[in-house]
């Protein structure tokens, strides 16, 4: 009889020490379900902010910096500049405009410069002063005198001149191979800068 009980006692034993065991894997395995589920909910956040980012990037804006003085005061050599690249969607590029556009000379680099001839201008520059159809451009932007005698040019459709606010130390419209930014190789407006402060242009 105490025989019995004792193969008893040790059976029971078992079951226990196997119920608990079985207690003990079911209580881990929703912990690592949880830690595996937190770890795929990251990976989808982050890789959400990744395509959200490049979308915005590619169709929405356009994030350059300025590594010269060519636009100085209005943006200073390192400042960085975010522009719309839906504005001239919707618009025609206007004379003061500030742009982001691919350089023609080699659309592979980004340059901002001003819209200071539009389709259809006639444009001189001599005794410091630019002459948009025989009329004296006025252009509160600079502080700067313009230096030399430049044109006639004539702006073809589609097409701008443009020059920095820098004017004598700016590789522009002047200077290029291809003489003209067609509209073509406009990438967006710039709408304002920020690094070294925050400025939004007019």
């Amino acid at each position: 009889m105490a025989d019995n009980e004792k193969v008893e006692k040790e059976i029971q034993e078992r079951l226990k020490s196997e119920r608990a065991r079985r207690e003990e894997k079911a209580a881990a395995a929703p912990e690592k379900t949880n830690v595996l589920k937190e770890i795929i909910d990251w990976v989808a956040v982050i890789v959400c902010a990744i395509v959200i980012s490049f979308l915005i990037n590619t169709f929405v804006i356009v994030n350059a910096t300025v590594p010269t003085s060519s636009m100085e005061n209005t943006i200073m050599a390192g400042d960085r500049v975010i522009g719309s690249r839906l504005y001239y969607l919707r618009h025609e590029p206007e004379r003061g405009d500030i742009i982001v556009f691919d350089y023609p000379d080699d659309p592979n680099i980004l340059y901002i410069k001003r819209v200071i001839g539009v389709p259809g201008d006639h444009i001189e520059i001599n005794g410091g002063k630019v002459y948009i159809n025989g009329e004296v451009l006025e252009e509160p932007y600079l502080n700067v005198t313009t230096e030399g005698e430049w044109g006639p040019y004539d702006v073809p459709a589609d097409s701008y001149f443009m020059l920095g606010d820098n004017r004598n130390d700016s590789a522009d419209s002047r200077y290029w191979h291809n003489t003209f930014l067609t509209k073509e190789g406009i990438v967006g407006k710039a709408i304002f800068k920020y690094w070294k402060g925050f400025e939004r242009f007019q």
